[in-house]
């Protein structure tokens, strides 16, 4: 029989061991205090009437019938439901078990539903525009966080996200009005095809100051060791400034020339965008969104089942035990620190190439930082992080859609929604979630 040995308590694994033991009562008390608040809803402010939730747009295969509940009885069975699951989420932390995802999309989905049929109660909810909407707020969140998701994997935190999104969504704006309306109008095209030139070279100016904006932050960060949050400020910071100094001076005297960019249009993906429901919510739409379905499972796949991913994750994790194999640690933050702005600055060119055709100071306000909640929502995974960035789009679309059919919630409610959200998402769902261990330290070479 083989003896034990016991693991000093001064000694890492024991130090690790007693770390996976703790437990982590955060998402419980999160989920007990917004089911707590969401019963009083009906039972201080009970409802007239049904609501109902239009599930075709008219161009699916065929049409779902509406679906149409009573407002006030459907928040009570959400209150319950919100309640059971709050309590199922106590016991996992008293056995010491961790959160599970599914649980959160669960108690998600059902405070949605539960609360638009009480703030609805005798309107009608488009839930086709309602996740359209949704989705293309959703888009450059998404960029972002998978860019944000890439640089700390590798070990350098990219609270610069603003500024890449501020910078790819500027140089968009000018280099696509330009070429539209400047190069191209002596030459013989037709109107899609001078869009789709325009356009494209738009998206590949935002992905170049995006990047010169990821190369700025790595020089400070990984060649002279700056504190990478202190470098990620001051690029928003300056970011900011130089826009909106530029916008002022520059574009705005000459909009007609530099900031009147032609938008890519929305087109169906014949038979995918019949589909009752989803079709016309995710295959009708701009190029971009298609590209960044395509952006999302290529880091996914590339991340956990290439070498390429297996060296970023290595970095990030322990440079010290990367260098002695071989990977040039301070290469491989660089590479992927530019990849990650490309990407960012994807999100940047949706602002002024799909969403609003004209570039306005600080018109991202603020989705670079929720970019960067996604990816700590997201536990640095690309998928989790695609879900969290899906799930403040969805807030912040929520507020334009209940301040239409009349939501007796205050509109200023509303307006904070999002930001709510992604403050109780980041510091209650999380849970015991741990970054990449390097994530923000500067490697030193021996």
């Amino acid at each position: 029989m083989s003896a034990v040995t016991a693991i000093p308590s001064d000694h890492p694994v024991s130090e690790d061991l007693r770390r996976v033991a703790v437990k982590s009562w955060k998402a419980p008390i999160i989920f007990g205090i917004f089911a707590v608040l969401f019963t009083l809803l009906p039972l201080f402010g009970p409802r007239e009437g049904a609501t109902t939730f239009r599930l075709s747009a008219g161009h699916e295969l065929f049409a779902l019938p509406d679906l149409v509940v009573p407002a006030t009885a459907t928040a009570w069975l959400a209150a319950m439901l919100l309640l059971l699951c709050a309590a199922y989420s106590a016991f996992l932390a008293s056995q010491g078990r961790p959160h599970p995802l599914w649980l959160t999309i669960v108690y998600v989905a059902v405070l949605l539903v539960g609360f638009l049929s009480w703030a609805a109660a005798g309107g009608t909810i488009p839930m086709v525009g309602l996740l359209g909407g949704a989705l293309a707020l959703a888009t450059p969140l998404i960029f972002g966080a998978l860019g944000g998701v890439i640089g700390e994997r590798v070990g350098v935190v990219n609270i610069a996200i603003e500024a890449q999104l501020l910078a790819g969504a500027f140089s968009a704006a000018v280099v696509a009005s330009v070429i539209y309306n400047g190069a191209l109008q002596n030459v013989d095209v037709s109107e899609g095809m001078a869009v789709a030139i325009a356009g494209t070279a738009g998206v590949l100016a935002a992905m170049v100051a995006s990047v010169l904006v990821s190369l700025v932050l790595g020089v400070f960060a990984i060649t002279y060791f700056v504190d990478q949050v202190i470098v990620g400020v001051v690029l928003n910071v300056l970011v900011v400034g130089v826009t909106t100094f530029l916008f002022s001076k520059v574009l705005a005297p000459n909009s007609a020339l530099l900031n009147s960019p032609q938008p890519f249009k929305a087109f169906a993906i014949p038979g995918l965008s019949e589909i009752p429901l989803l079709g016309p919510v995710l295959f009708r739409q701009t190029i971009i969104v298609y590209v960044m379905y395509v952006v999302v499972f290529l880091v996914w796949f590339a991340m956990y089942r290439t070498r390429w991913g297996l060296r970023l994750r290595a970095v990030g994790e322990h440079p010290q035990a990367a260098d002695t194999v071989g990977i040039k640690v301070a290469r491989t933050r660089y590479l992927n620190l530019m990849l990650a702005g490309a990407i960012a600055g994807l999100g940047g060119a949706f602002f002024t190439l799909a969403s609003v055709p004209s570039f306005n100071r600080e018109m991202t306000a603020g989705a670079g930082f929720i970019a960067l909640a996604a990816v700590i929502f997201g536990k640095w995974d690309p998928i989790k992080a695609t879900l969290a960035a899906l799930l403040f789009g969805f807030a912040t679309n929520l507020q334009g859609v209940l301040s239409v059919i009349g939501s007796p919630v205050p509109s200023q409610f509303m307006l904070m929604l999002p930001y709510v959200v992604t403050i109780f998402a980041v510091a209650g769902l999380v849970g015991r979630s741990r970054g990449p261990a390097a994530a923000g330290k500067p490697y030193i070479k021996s």
